[in-house]
């Protein structure tokens, strides 16, 4: 609901584990943006309750909603969207390459839809349940798909990288290949294919913007998951 008074700028509706949400926890950290987390049980079906539909109605995370005029009250219910509406509403630091640099524009947007439309869409856990139902192993299915996609990242960041996907700045394509690779991770991905995406992750992955957005590091990651990670 619209609330100018809000403590925060904006509350971000998020699962720990999704990929998708932990894109904009990334981005907002990096921002420095204020914002405050909704958690929503994707394994409850927390997504598909009715309130949360009237505000996203793809009943899905992450949910973006802001409290500051005069986008109060203005919710994104799509990643991508809000990763543009964030970089045009808070440009500092910017996200895209700068605007003469079509080309570079460009490969980033081409990183970005690898993982958005090219791997994450095929194995999220909307799709893996239906993988499951038909009676194939989810998790191959996973691990497949999550490689084949970042064979074709590997490519595109092989000829463009720097410190980063694309030369030597932030942009999007991070914000998006940091939880595509904690995906193939969990799922067993053989990563050692990908020298470019493991050393552009491994250093992201120090960021203190990527560690406050970490799966494990969210109000709603399970206790015992972060338990059995500090064991290690």
């Amino acid at each position: 609901m619209p609330d100018s008074n809000h403590p925060h700028a904006y509350t971000l509706y998020s699962y720990y584990r999704s990929s998708c949400s932990a894109r904009l926890r990334i981005a907002l950290n990096l921002k420095g943006i204020s914002y405050d987390i909704s958690p929503v049980n994707l394994l409850a079906d927390d997504h598909q309750s009715d309130a949360h539909r009237a505000l996203n109605p793809s009943a899905t995370v992450p949910l973006l909603l802001s409290h500051r005029p005069p986008f109060a009250g203005f919710a994104i219910g799509q990643s991508v969207a809000a990763l543009e509406f964030l970089d045009e509403r808070h440009p500092d630091p910017p996200l895209l390459p700068p605007p003469d640099d079509l080309a570079a524009r460009a490969v980033v947007r081409t990183l970005v839809a690898i993982v958005c439309a090219d791997i994450q869409p095929v194995t999220n856990m909307r799709v893996m349940r239906r993988v499951r139902a038909l009676g194939a192993d989810p998790d191959d299915w996973n691990r497949q798909l999550t490689t084949d996609g970042l064979g074709a990242f590997e490519a595109v960041a092989g000829r463009h990288a720097g410190s980063y996907c694309v030369g030597d700045s932030w942009t999007m394509a991070d914000a998006c290949l940091v939880p595509a690779v904690w995906n193939a991770q969990r799922y067993g991905v053989d990563l050692t294919a990908f020298p470019t995406v493991s050393r552009v992750f491994d250093s992201l992955s120090r960021q203190p913007a990527v560690v406050r957005a970490n799966y494990l590091n969210q109000p709603d990651t399970p206790p015992e998951m972060r338990a059995k990670e500090e064991a290690k």
